[in-house]
């Protein structure tokens, strides 16, 4: 089944979803790897840069191009999920319903609340044409790649994975 959402996600949202479906998302998306998921962690959630209630963070370290009006993406392709298992309870915590990655990750902190959708890896510039702009950027002090973007997407072709339901393609 091919669905269309929006973010911010609500349960409801995240609840209909099968393993499986595939998934246009459109609005807000926030890219995160281990240094973003870290100082995530460590802040108060009213800190955050970002509203995480329906949140989907996007386990990607775009390449940028700095340009007058600001940045523009050129390439973001997703990094492996795995290593952020550690951080995945924390997040979840936090209200965010959508991880974004590549390779799956534990499937029992997403049941009854999230789900993992999958993007190909290496098809980075397949990403930036969903990209529509690059909203805000944060923690830059942290390196390009392990900033916080927060971009604005537009049908940005996904595939659940892991859904809240405990199902995943990678079992």
């Amino acid at each position: 089944m091919a669905v269309k959402l929006r973010t911010p996600l609500s349960t409801e949202d995240v609840l209909r979803l099968k393993a499986g479906d595939v998934v246009y998302l459109s609005e807000e998306i926030v890219t995160a790897r281990d240094s973003a998921h870290r100082r995530i962690l460590s802040l108060p959630k009213e800190e955050l840069p970002f509203s995480p209630e329906g949140a989907v963070i996007y386990h990607c370290g775009p390449v940028v191009r700095k340009t007058w009006e600001g940045y523009e993406v050129v390439s973001a392709g997703p990094t492996t999920s795995a290593r952020m298992n550690r951080y995945l309870d924390g997040v979840l915590d936090l209200g965010v319903r959508g991880i974004i990655g590549k390779g799956g990750m534990k499937a029992e902190p997403f049941r009854g609340r999230a789900v993992y959708f999958s993007f190909t890896g290496g098809a980075g510039s397949l990403a930036a044409k969903s990209i529509k702009r690059v909203k805000a950027a944060h923690w830059l002090d942290l390196g390009i790649p392990e900033a916080l973007w927060v971009l604005e997407v537009e049908d940005f072709p996904l595939i659940v994975a892991i859904d809240a339901h405990g199902n995943s393609l990678y079992r």
